[in-house]
């Protein structure tokens, strides 16, 4: 309901449409609370009434099965129509729609949810547009005298023509091709999965797709990526660098893990992660069911805790790659404002201020990005807040002190030596104490070298 209002503060929206999501929602038979901690969609609960559509389904992520979205929708065609009806037209004791008409007005609603193209062509049309075209008005039932189309030929229309969505998750794994990374270990990357359906959908339906990547170090800037929805699955154990303007990404199931982004336009969300780091700048963040994530985050919307959150860092945004300003051109986001430290807590399980915290100044370091690129960007944008500049300054002043101390120590040649041993094992089990011999080691430069690649 926090959402909502203050969407609705801000924005105004089409009224129908408005009531095409809240009966989606309810479509699920879930509470507001337990939708927003991210219940699949469609819910398990749909699963027995599509069964004879898709038979025994290969994808246990529904979000992420594009079959079942399609039986999802079949299912409730009828209901979703109906809703779109005039209150009139529907008697109190019965809904039947053998005469009902359904206005243009409704179906232009409908494009919410619905959209297509003719002939399997990539250009892509809303709902509307399509019903509209001379060829489809028998079938449809479109009256151009009254603006209407008769409700059992829409229904039948649209039964007929609805297939599985040949931009989505399913076909991009089937048939996406895997991408050319810069930086990729190679011999321990049998089991991950990483395709883009770029070569096959329209640029707005780009999709990259990332799933059970397990301890790697993969790093990638190129024109496949721009205006991308990025899908991040079941990636444990590894260093994800997408150094190029998103359109959206969602990370779900992740853990032990760090996803340095580029620029993001609308919406990262991360649902079910344990210990995840997430750097980026982006126009809004959402958490759910996250246990000790941290977000290092510029965004001009305050970030939004849902339900199922524990032990949430938030901290300034504290890296730079020279593409970045550029890239955040592109995407329309600037430096100001910045509210990564006024998160929302949406619902009021979370009431409780434990459930994030801001990350001390004590605590803080910058994030260096190993890869040379082309670009004018050579710092953090926007500066960071006093605070986190004091504590940097001060560690550094301390490095400066304890160089001329050993400076001044008079030591001999043997005995610095020894010295420099000794600091290079501290430093050596430092590095496997904190996981960073991991990503040290994957960042050793192919043969063709270190600089990153824009294939």
């Amino acid at each position: 309901i926090l959402i909502l209002c203050f969407l609705l503060d801000q924005f105004s929206v089409d009224t129908l449409q408005f009531l095409l999501f809240l009966y989606v929602q309810q479509l699920n038979k879930v509470s507001l609370r337990t939708s927003l901690i991210g219940e699949e969609w469609p819910s398990p609960r749909t699963r027995s009434q599509s069964s004879s559509l898709i038979g025994k389904s290969t994808c246990q992520n529904k979000n992420w099965n594009d079959l079942e979205h399609q039986a999802f929708v079949l299912n409730h065609l009828l209901d979703l129509l109906e809703l779109l009806l005039d209150p009139d037209q529907l008697t109190a004791s019965s809904h039947s729609t053998h005469s009902s008409l359904v206005s243009l007005e409704a179906v232009r609603a409908l494009s919410f949810l619905i959209e297509g193209s003719l002939n399997k062509a990539k250009t892509v049309h809303p709902l509307h547009e399509l019903a509209l075209w001379q060829p489809f008005h028998v079938k449809n039932g479109y009256s151009k005298i009254s603006r209407t189309f008769s409700f059992p030929k829409l229904e039948g229309w649209l039964r007929s023509c609805l297939t599985v969505n040949p931009f989505g998750m399913s076909a991009c794994l089937k048939s996406g091709k895997k991408l050319a990374w810069a930086q990729q270990v190679e011999g321990t990357t049998k089991r991950a999965k990483i395709a883009c359906n770029a070569h096959v959908v329209p640029e707005a339906y780009r999709i990259v797709v990332m799933s059970q990547v397990y301890k790697q170090t993969l790093a990638k800037s190129s024109e496949t990526l721009e205006g991308a929805h990025v899908r991040i699955h079941r990636c444990n154990e590894s260093f994800i660098y997408l150094l190029s303007p998103l359109r959206s990404v969602t990370i779900e199931k992740c853990s032990n893990s760090t996803f340095i982004l580029g620029p993001v336009q609308t919406a990262i969300h991360i649902h079910s992660c344990d210990n995840v780091k997430v750097i980026a700048v982006c126009h809004c963040l959402s958490i759910s069911s996250t246990t000790g994530c941290t977000f290092h985050i510029l965004t001009p919307t305050r970030p939004l805790i849902l339900l199922g959150n524990q032990a949430v860092t938030f901290a300034p945004y504290h890296t730079h790659y020279p593409m970045l300003e550029d890239h955040m051109g592109r995407t329309g986001l600037a430096t100001v404002p910045n509210y990564w430290d006024s998160p929302m807590l949406v619902c009021k399980e979370n009431s409780n201020a434990s459930v994030f915290r801001l990350l001390p100044s004590s605590e803080f370091y910058t994030f260096v990005i190993p890869f040379e690129m082309e670009g004018d960007t050579t710092e953090t944008p926007g500066g960071l807040p006093y605070a986190y500049q004091k504590a940097l300054r001060q560690r550094e002043q301390k490095i400066q002190v304890w160089q001329k101390t050993v400076k001044e120590a008079g030591l001999t040649k043997s005995q610095r030596k020894q010295f420099q041993v000794l600091v290079e094992n501290k430093f050596y089990d430092w590095l496997i104490y904190t996981g960073l011999r991991q990503q040290l080691d994957s960042l050793v430069p192919p043969a063709a070298g270190s600089k990153q690649a824009a294939g």
